[in-house]
């Protein structure tokens, strides 16, 4: 357990409230913050500020409403899965037919502000401190990527050409009303410069001790500033060369980030989601886990009561275009779903996959590597909270190869070198004269079932309403204890075509943060 674990978890077991350092609970927008950390008696030693810094991880990898379902929700919208299991409030999500009070995601929006306001105080009273050079530019550096981070994330939910969202820095944080901003340009602009300060403050990774592992890093700032740049293009075509520019400070990074390719495609695609590489060439930035905190993603998506044997949500299950979309021979097909009859591990035994809960006869597989060996090895004992010693991606350097991919295509300009990296490593044939058609079919098959939103690519790419006007199909088993058993094609979700691209195209915000900020809601919801 490293140091950012170790803080998770002593957070959980003693219920220390960080508002109490922060001075910003989750209705910031409606109170001026007040708090301990903006007193001058807090931000006098390297302790203090390496407390500060702490902060901004805490809630992020260890809250369900975050990392564990949070935005999973809003990806359920997507037609790589369906929900899993009766939930009214998911279904109209899904359905879009939300109304922004949904329980389900109601919490996202304000814990994302108040790790901004977290960041915003780091801000305000590090520059002034009088500790180590490098300490403190590494603090400045986790703030602005934290900040930058989630202005992104945010950005990309809820913000379109009509109305951003708001913008709060250490200048206007205790104003007493935060408008949206004008476009989400300025939120994309406000993100990218953010986390181009990070860029230049930050460390490598590979500069961290084993006890700092897990905590934002100059390849990580890049690899997001990259992918705000994406975001951006779709507003501004000027920006598709600067996401190149960032990708390429990640890929030619001296920390020598790259694909697991060992040349043996049966394996590694899959290993990328083994334990022993939560830190290897592949990582960009993660969701830190363990036995005792992290994302309960892979508890989640579990088989319901996992066969009797451990506490599986049973959520999330892959659609049947998600299978066929794959190409013959592509070894991220097994890595990534598993079907009837598929042979794995679980609790140190052998298996054969059936399951009596999910809708489309399919389970993702790319998080089960926890549960292979004796469940006392690499999973929480508290099924309430199944979490396990696989760090969750959230950025991943296949992404950052593919989002330069498209900067690249919307450029008119050639593409293939990385669209065959990404290929190759899969087992599949190089092809020639890459168009956007193979990225959309190779981002998706690389990424699918990750926090790296199917949902937001339809929606940017123009393909949503095309892609939700037909129903999400499955395989309904006719005997599902039998992993042999036969099987018919069902309908798994009705088709939505009430999706409307002028309206869907973002969600509504959370109506609790509507109502007391008096900011206005996004049109149409």
């Amino acid at each position: 357990m490293n140091r950012i674990q170790r803080f998770l978890f002593t957070a959980l077991l003693s219920g220390v409230m960080l508002s109490s350092l922060t001075g910003c609970g989750d209705d910031f927008v409606v109170t001026t913050p007040q708090g301990s950390l903006t007193d001058a008696a807090f931000w006098q030693t390297e302790a203090d500020a390496i407390s500060a810094s702490n902060a901004l991880y805490w809630r992020k990898f260890d809250n369900n409403n975050m990392y564990g379902r949070g935005i999973m929700w809003y990806i359920n919208a997507s037609d790589d899965m369906v929900t899993g299991r009766a939930d009214a409030a998911s279904a109209r999500l899904r359905d879009f037919i939300a109304d922004g009070s949904e329980s389900r995601v109601r919490d996202y929006y304000g814990f994302a502000y108040q790790k901004i306001q977290y960041a915003n105080n780091i801000l305000r009273n590090v520059p002034d401190m009088d500790i180590r050079e490098s300490l403190k530019n590494r603090i400045l550096g986790e703030a602005y990527f934290s900040r930058g981070y989630f202005q992104l994330k945010l950005a990309g939910l809820y913000g379109d050409h009509r109305a951003g969202i708001p913008i709060v820095t250490e200048e206007n944080m205790e104003e007493d009303f935060f408008p949206r901003a004008t476009h989400v340009r300025e939120n994309y602009a406000a993100a990218a410069a953010d986390l181009q300060r990070a860029s230049e403050l930050l460390p490598y990774f590979t500069s961290y001790s084993s006890e700092d592992l897990g905590r934002a890093h100059k390849d990580a700032a890049n690899a997001f500033l990259a992918k705000t740049y994406l975001y951006w293009g779709q507003y501004d075509d000027s920006q598709w060369s600067n996401a190149v520019q960032a990708a390429d400070r990640v890929i030619s990074s001296p920390t020598n980030r790259g694909l697991i390719n060992t040349g043996t495609p049966e394996t590694d695609f899959h290993s990328v989601f083994w334990i022993r590489n939560n830190w290897s060439s592949e990582y960009i930035y993660s969701i830190v886990s363990g036995v005792q905190t992290g994302s309960i993603l892979p508890g989640v998506m579990l088989e319901q009561v996992a066969w009797g044997i451990y506490n599986g949500w049973g959520y999330f299950h892959p659609t049947l275009d998600l299978y066929e979309h794959f190409e013959e021979g592509d070894h991220r097909k097994k890595a990534t779903i598993l079907e009837f009859g598929d042979e794995f591990m679980f609790n140190g035994q052998p298996r054969r996959y059936f399951s009596s809960n999910s809708w489309t006869g399919f389970q993702f597989n790319k998080y089960m590597e926890g549960y292979w060996e004796d469940h006392s090895i690499n999973v929480n004992p508290n099924g309430n909270k199944p979490t396990t010693n696989l760090n969750i991606p959230l950025m991943r350097f296949a992404e950052v190869v593919l989002i330069k991919a498209e900067a690249l295509l919307m450029q008119g300009q050639n593409a293939d070198t990385e669209i065959n990296m990404i290929r190759e490593r899969a087992g599949l044939a190089p092809i020639s004269n890459a168009t956007m058609d193979d990225l959309k079919r190779e981002r998706r098959s690389e990424l699918a079932g990750e926090f790296s939103d199917r949902h937001l690519d339809l929606v940017r790419w123009g393909d949503a309403a095309e892609a939700y006007a037909r129903p999400a199909l499955g395989r309904a088993h006719f005997d599902t204890n039998d992993p042999d058993s036969g099987y018919e094609i069902i309908e798994a979700w009705r088709a939505r075509p009430n999706f409307n691209p002028s309206v869907h195209h973002v969600w509504p915000i959370p109506t609790r943060y509507v109502e007391a900020s008096g900011i206005e809601q996004n049109e149409g919801w």
